[in-house]
């Protein structure tokens, strides 16, 4: 795997400016009630250095619109996303369909920087803006028998050249999923934006999920669906390659991937000759969720 620096990245891979201040979604909303509130200390307390919003903005796993991470920055523009449908269905009192900015309206927005972590092992941190995701999920008012929620992302093969490749190796469309009470933990966030800015289409424009404790794949893009249930989802990475990816995918230096070791991480912007870091458990927020797997034997349910 190749990680390039700041100055070996082309103008092509950096998202022009003017596509971040056309996100009409994420000006309406803080128009309409939103406001930009501090992170709360459990998110706020990083004293690393952030990534450069040239690597964020530019390298990313994002398989719809191609398989090496230079391709989101170069074709995610092709996706259209406005206006923004979400469908909710499942085990809630409010289901139907939703116009994102309504879904956002009167949430306040926050800035969290984020550890960032990738199953290959490297890793950013990241000032991600977005809302909490419990207050997302109870405005549809989530039943008893909701033990689970699954998010599909976007589907548009003629937008997303990635999904009209013979060989991308996954089945479209993307879905992941999490229990309930990581959902609804109060540091699994809705992003809306990265660097101050609306959230680029190749980071998941209009939104995206964001839970840092777990790998980066956990985190869907380009959200359209949100589907709660009794049962635990089939989630795409789980059935396309269920010995390489669990449904939990806990960040854990002690479970390697069948491939490779993931003891240690390279902290973006580093080159691959750099020296690497101890991976930390749960990404470094072990004080914060691990409660959430008490009892659990976490080299089986990885």
């Amino acid at each position: 795997m190749i990680i390039k620096r700041p100055q070996d990245l082309r103008p092509s891979e950096i998202t022009r400016e003017s596509a971040y201040l056309s996100r009409r979604a994420f000006t309406r909303a803080l128009a309409a009630g939103t406001a930009l509130a501090a992170a709360p200390a459990l998110a706020s307390s990083l004293q690393d250095e952030l990534t450069p919003e040239s690597i964020v903005t530019s390298y990313n796993n994002f398989y719809e619109f191609g398989l090496d991470k230079g391709d989101p920055a170069k074709y995610a523009h092709e996706m259209v996303t406005e206006p923004w449908k979400v469908r909710v269905t499942g085990e809630a009192e409010k289901t139907g369909e939703y116009d994102l900015e309504s879904i956002l309206r009167g949430l306040d927005v926050e800035e969290r920087i984020y550890r960032f972590r990738c199953v290959e092992a490297w890793s950013m941190v990241v000032p991600w803006m977005g809302v909490p995701l419990s207050k997302v999920l109870s405005r549809f008012a989530p039943t008893s028998k909701a033990r689970y929620v699954a998010f599909e992302t976007l589907h548009r093969p003629s937008q997303m050249r990635g999904q009209r490749a013979l060989f991308s190796g996954l089945d479209w469309p993307y879905v992941e999923g999490l229990r309930m009470d990581e959902a609804m933990h109060p540091l699994t966030l809705l992003v809306t934006g990265v660097y101050g800015k609306p959230l680029p289409n190749q980071n998941g424009a209009p939104w995206r999920l964001m839970v840092p404790w777990k790998y980066g794949f956990k985190s869907g893009k380009s959200i359209v669906r949100i589907h709660f249930t009794e049962t635990q989802p089939k989630t795409t990475w789980n059935l396309s390659a269920p010995r390489e990816y669990g449904f939990y995918a806990n960040v854990n230096p002690q479970v390697d991937h069948p491939r490779w070791s993931q003891a240690q991480e390279r902290r973006l912007p580093a080159s691959f000759f750099s020296a690497k870091q101890p991976t930390l458990m749960f990404n470094g927020y072990g004080e914060q969720v691990a409660s959430l797997y008490s009892g659990m034997d976490l080299r089986r349910y990885f």
